[in-house]
């Protein structure tokens, strides 16, 4: 496009040199101001060169015919009735935004043209329009669906320039004092920033070219809002998708999701079991398609599998493998309720503090058992909406099921939520512990569920005391210092430690899910020194931060000493003057103070940033360990 009030001459040995006989360079000009002298040599321009000339003599002219030249590009597509059809980058709906529907947030556009169709106006081409519709990203993966992809498994977007339109590590809020607001990148968050793994770039590259192929990666995935680290290999899949300009990547984990569990029961059986109050369904998990038909949307995934069992509405649409899968896992774990509630009615002083039991499967069925009222609950979000790495979501399984995942069947994987925000005054008062449940079968195993309590920390925590107790019949003969050994004992200081070297209990109440090496670095540095812990570096590429802010000011440069000079004596007779008015009109004045100073601009802004930081993680081949630290003058 060339905008110009005049050409004085036409530049033809320039086209012909760069630009003809092809001409794909197409030229647009035009003409600014009433001036027409040589409006000829630019009108030449456009017309030599398949383009357009408009002239635009005042403002009233600028929406007239500004656009005039996609009239004239859309005129071969219109005449070959080409329908171009149109992807946006993803973008942050305003209107969801303010509605807090963040799974829905991020949304791509899609949009081709309207043409006419009339016989006497085909040969001019005329465009009379373009047609959308606003896509939520998240409707697109439901493509994939969540229970066939396993416990780490997910599906991904990302776009021919290597943008990220959806990754379950894609974080395009972040948290400004109480309030969600996008960050200033959302939309251009690159695929190496998320898959950071992929130094060589192969899976970025394969995918910006819209290639089909697979990948293998050890990869390192942080859990636990990036507190955590677990050490897997993944199996990439990707493909492009027809007539967009976007790429579908599908993960999944080794050992997990290879084989799965396959039973046949009854439907009126399965139905029996389906209907208890405290089992639910993953309700982002589409079981059914409940979002367009009107009459289904106000039912969740549990009622429209129900409706769908009992055939009371022949229009609802299911997954069949996925239902069959639900009720499987409903009649399997249907006699726990029994043995829970034989628990609950025989439970003795020494087993208060259980709050709940609870149980996942791969179909996403959750079972509960509550052995205190709802409202004594230490952490009422358990298990709930409000918390969502809790339950299964269209992005990951619970936390407490991947965790246990990576452990070997019967052990227990203890959880205690980490610290947030210290100053909040707000301490954990619950452990969440779960362990895996495998099912064998001629050799090949798959995981079947994860099953867990939730119990209060002061019930594991006596618990632990006593069982880290030292009889008082201990030979002490050969031990230099305090024997036999009790956490009770003033002189000591105990602490239980998770395989991430988060603090799990400790006598500080206000230490617990802190990090050990923040309570006790000396500790944690022998730990490392000894191998117990092992040191890992993680990246973080969406990250949030307060940049530094340098002022500076500097005084007026003193030009000669005579200046100088000059400059004092105006200071101190000015001075003296207002001291003798003061003097003899403090009444009058007012007896305020005031004073002028610079004020610094608030730079607490956060900034998108990247960020390095270490994670650590127990070395499960040392067995057992013991030390001693020779720390001087130290505090306990």
């Amino acid at each position: 496009m060339l905008i110009t009030d005049g050409a004085v001459e036409e530049y033809e040995p320039v086209f012909e040199k760069y630009n003809w006989p092809d001409k794909k360079v197409r030229m647009f000009t035009y003409l600014i101001g009433r001036e027409v002298t040589f409006a000829q040599n630019v009108k030449w321009i456009a017309c030599s060169n398949k383009g357009y000339y408009t002239q635009i003599s005042t403002l009233a002219d600028v929406q007239e015919n500004v656009m005039e030249y996609l009239h004239v590009l859309s005129r071969p597509m219109v005449i070959n009735h080409d329908h171009d059809i149109i992807w946006t980058e993803a973008y942050m709906d305003s209107a969801l935004f303010a509605s807090q529907a963040q799974s829905l947030l991020l949304m791509t556009t899609v949009a081709m043209p309207v043409f006419s169709k009339k016989n006497e106006t085909r040969s001019e081409g005329i465009l009379l329009g373009v047609v959308g519709s606003d896509v939520p990203l998240r409707e697109l993966l439901k493509l994939a669906p969540r229970y066939k992809l396993g416990v780490h498994g997910y599906a991904f977007l990302n776009t021919n320039n290597g943008y990220i339109l959806s990754h379950p590590d894609l974080r395009p809020l972040y948290k400004e004092g109480k309030k969600l607001r996008p960050k200033p990148n959302y939309n251009s968050v690159d695929l190496s920033e998320v898959e950071w793994e992929d130094q060589d770039e192969i899976l970025r590259t394969a995918m910006i070219n819209g290639e089909t192929g697979t990948l293998t990666i050890d990869v390192k995935v942080t859990v636990d809002k990036g507190k955590r680290v677990l050490f897997l290999t993944s199996d990439y899949f990707y493909t492009d998708i027809s007539d967009t300009p976007f790429s579908l990547g599908v993960v999944l984990t080794r050992g997990h999701g290879e084989f799965i569990l396959i039973g046949n029961t009854s439907k009126e059986e399965g139905l029996h079991d389906l209907d208890h109050p405290d089992l639910t369904l993953a309700n982002e998990w589409i079981y059914c398609i409940t979002d367009i038909d009107p009459a289904h949307r106000k039912l969740n995934q549990l009622q429209a599998v129900t409706r769908f069992l009992l055939k009371e509405d022949e229009d609802l649409e299911c997954d069949d493998e996925l239902v069959k899968e639900v009720l499987f896992d409903a009649v399997v774990t249907a006699p726990l309720e029994a043995y829970w509630n034989h628990l609950s009615l025989n439970m003795s002083k020494q087993d208060n503090g259980i709050e709940v039991a609870f149980l996942g499967t791969r179909a996403g069925l959750i079972r509960k058992n509550l052995y205190v009222g709802a409202e004594q609950m230490s952490n009422r979000k358990f298990l709930r909406y409000e918390e969502k790495e809790s339950i299964f979501t269209m992005d990951h399984f619970p936390l407490w099921y991947r965790r246990a995942a990576e452990h070997p069947p019967g052990s227990f994987v203890y959880h205690v939520p980490t610290d947030d925000n210290p100053a909040d005054g707000h301490r954990p008062e619950v452990v969440t512990v779960s362990t895996a449940v495998s099912v064998t079968v001629h050799n090949k195993t798959a995981l079947a569920a994860a099953i867990g309590v939730q119990m209060k920390l002061s019930m594991l925590r006596d618990i632990f005391w006593k069982v880290a107790q030292q009889p008082n019949d201990t030979d002490c003969s050969d031990v230099d210092g305090t024997c036999p050994l009790s956490c009770e004992d003033e002189r000591l200081n105990c602490y239980l430690i998770d395989n991430n070297g988060f603090i799990v209990l400790s006598k500080d109440l206000e230490q617990t899910g802190v990090f050990l090496g923040e309570v006790d670095g000396s500790l944690m540095t022998q730990l490392l020194h000894m191998s117990i812990f092992r040191q890992v570096t993680l990246y973080d590429y969406q990250a949030m931060c307060k940049h530094p802010y340098h002022h500076h000011s500097g005084g007026r440069n003193l030009l000669n000493p005579l200046f100088a000079l000059i400059s004092a004596a105006q200071w101190l007779l000015s001075n003296l003057v207002l001291f003798i008015l003061e003097f003899s009109l403090c009444p009058l004045w007012s007896s305020d103070n005031t004073a002028e100073a610079h004020k610094h601009k608030k730079q607490d802004m956060l900034q998108p940033c990247d960020t390095e930081y270490p994670a650590f993680i127990h070395d499960t081949s040392i067995r057992e360990a013991n030390g001693f630290i020779e720390c001087g003058h130290c505090q306990r």
